[in-house]
This record gives structure tokens, sequence and C-alpha cells, in this order.
């Protein structure tokens, strides 16, 4: 059961992973309920699984020409700042505060989604 289970959390944060959401809102949740992995080591895992996924879908997406590269020097250069920061702040907080807060943001971020004013665009 355990490996039946670890197939469909890897196989459903893939497919979210591939669709550029990002596999961890699947991913760390599911260790830390299924598996009572802690916070910090969920996202570690997280961190290990997103690069070769990430590799994946970027190679996807630059076939499909979905990147527009105007962005890309700065999101990635504060991206990687805040990745620095992150981490920091990560290690040092307790699991559980850590946990409620990557809740609330996943909350937060869904209800953005729900109530989001359709754009037009496809």
């Amino acid at each position: 059961m355990t490996a039946v289970l670890l197939i469909g959390i890897g196989l459903l944060s893939g497919v979210i992973s591939g669709m550029g959401i990002g596999g961890g809102t699947v991913l760390i949740p599911a260790l830390s309920i299924f598996f009572s992995v802690s916070q910090q080591q969920a996202q570690n895992i997280n961190l290990i699984y997103f690069v070769p996924t990430a590799v994946i879908a970027l190679i996807t997406h630059v076939k499909e020409k979905n990147i527009e590269g105007g962005f890309l020097l700065p999101i990635i250069l504060f991206g990687l700042a805040g990745a620095v920061a992150g981490s920091m702040i990560a290690i040092r907080i307790d699991a559980e505060l850590l946990r409620k807060l990557f809740a609330g943001f996943l909350f937060v971020m869904g209800l953005l989604e729900f109530f989001k004013k359709d754009s037009g665009q496809a």
C-alpha cells in the first residue's frame, strides 16, 4: 500500500509540476500527512524532487515557446536571493510553525485563484 501511495503522490505532483503549478503543493502535504515526515524534511525532499521535474517541464515549455525571455533575469536573480533567505529561515523555524505557514500560504493562494476574474487569455 505504501508503494502505491508513493507512486500516486509522485504521479500527481509530477503532472502538476509539468503544468507549472508546482508539485510541492501536493508533495509536501502528502508526505507530512501520510508519512509523518516533518515539514522541513518534506520541503527538502521537494527541493530534490523539483530539479529533475523542473528540467523536463522547462524543456517541454521551451519547445512550445511558452517562455517570455524578458522576465527571466530579474526573476532568476531575485528568486535565488529569496531561496537563500527562505532556506535560512526554514532551517531555524519550528517545524509546526513552518507547517502552519505553508498551509496558510496554500489556502490564501487557493482563495486568490478561486476568486480570480477570468482575463480572457487562453
